[in-house]
């Protein structure tokens, strides 16, 4: 068979993961990005409020995520993942004012829970088990159905790290992708959920590179293109951009890596998550004292997680619909009075930034994960990737990574690449 182009249609992670995967592999390769960067809702940008680049969101990343780790080798930045040696973490009760770390032990059998001073304060090693149910729930069934919401270890970890991970209330999220979550991180032991930050920012470990390492491999990109229409008639035959139509011959391939709603405009019969949730982060200048925790959870704040970088401090509240339209400075206020406290800091506030993201990430219940499109479509040289798609995970950076990876390994396939 005659070898074909591959269209990557999104410069997010997922399309970049994909044009990556394909690239390295010898395929010819066109990558479209309607935006005039690359990066999605994962880049950095430098705002003239702070006079520094900030992250447009805290994205965190585990040492389990083995995915975004062969993503960050593929272009050599897997150095750029920084974080603590150990699974520890600190947290403060913003109603008591207790402060304490978690600190689980590396190996599968999870012996921390049995040491008091290692566990979260006021449970029992036996409360440690239930959690462990959510990895065979069923897909139509929501967190409460499966285990009880409530007690010391649902107040002050489960709950704040299902909130996070899966960017929707808890009580009204899909079990079976929180089992997901469990199964990937404390069931495989803290070595698999060492928190990691990209240093010194997104762009630089995720994006640069990857768009420097593309154009080595002479992969066409293009910015400010947006994809007006697919031409399809049993497969697609062309796509449609403002300037020109491209021609899709019967050896190439499309992989559609866009957001939701995009790809429902541009295929309306694709069924695709329709609601979302907003995630709030803001960005405070101001240097942390020494010796601060990289990232501390709070508990009964507002600020739900603080990040302690050498020349700033950054918040980010998941699931934050009740919080995305609130005046910004009044928002910057109230975020800040929780940061000072955990970081022991004046309470003046300092320069600040708030970000919004209003459709985040898809609603991660059990109604909307059942709308998730596989990546293989009905029209045989089309594919879709991204957080969105139906990759198991909810919506996070390595499930990104996963989608743009099974879309080129779908399409090489097909064109018989490798």
């Amino acid at each position: 068979m005659k070898q074909g182009k591959v269209f990557v249609i999104g410069g997010g992670l997922a399309g970049l993961s994909a044009a990556l995967k394909l690239a390295d592999a010898g395929a010819a390769v066109e990558l479209s990005e309607a935006a005039p960067q690359a990066g999605g809702r994962c880049r950095s940008y430098f705002d003239p409020a702070l006079e520094q680049v900030i992250d447009n969101g805290n994205h965190l990343v585990l040492s389990g995520n083995h995915a975004t780790y062969e993503y960050l080798r593929m272009i050599g930045t897997e150095n750029s993942l920084k974080g603590p040696e150990s699974a520890s973490a600190s947290f403060m009760d913003m109603n008591t004012g207790a402060r304490w770390t978690l600190q689980p032990n590396d190996g599968l059998l999870a012996w921390w829970v049995l040491v008091k001073n290692r566990r979260v304060p006021d449970t029992q090693p036996a409360d440690y088990l239930e959690s462990a149910k959510l990895i065979f729930a069923r897909p139509d069934q929501t967190i409460p159905q499966v285990v009880s919401c409530k007690g010391a270890l649902w107040e002050k970890l489960v709950h704040p790290f299902l909130h996070a991970a899966l960017n929707t209330e808890p009580k009204n999220a899909s079990a079976q992708l929180a089992g997901t979550v469990i199964r990937e991180t404390f069931a495989k032991g803290g070595r698999a959920y060492r928190l990691r930050i990209a240093t010194p920012n997104l762009s630089a470990a995720f994006i640069d590179p990857a768009i420097a390492h593309l154009r080595g491999k002479n992969v066409d990109i293009t910015f400010g293109r947006r994809l007006q229409r697919i031409v399809r008639n049993g497969a697609v035959l062309a796509l449609e951009f403002p300037d020109c139509t491209v021609p899709v011959s019967k050896n190439d391939c499309v992989i559609l890596a866009v957001p939701p709603w995009t790809a429902e405009e541009l295929l309306p019969d694709i069924s695709a998550p329709d609601e979302f949730r907003a995630i709030v982060n803001a960005h405070f200048r101001i240097t942390p004292n020494p010796g601060a925790a990289p990232m501390t959870g709070v508990i009964g704040g507002t600020a739900e997680w603080v990040f302690a970088f050498h020349d700033r401090v950054s918040v980010t509240v998941s699931a934050a619909d009740a919080l995305v339209d609130m005046e910004r400075e009044k928002l910057a206020h109230l975020l800040w009075a929780d940061v000072a406290r955990v970081l022991e800091l004046p309470s003046a506030l300092p320069p600040w930034q708030i970000v919004k993201e209003k459709r985040a990430t898809f609603a991660a219940t059990p109604e909307q994960a059942a709308k998730r499109p596989q990546t293989a479509t009905q029209w045989p040289n089309l594919f879709v990737a991204g957080d969105w798609t139906d990759t198991g995970l909810p919506a996070t950076i390595e499930g990104a990574v996963r989608s743009g990876f099974k879309a080129a390994r779908l399409a090489l396939a097909r064109n018989s690449y490798n």
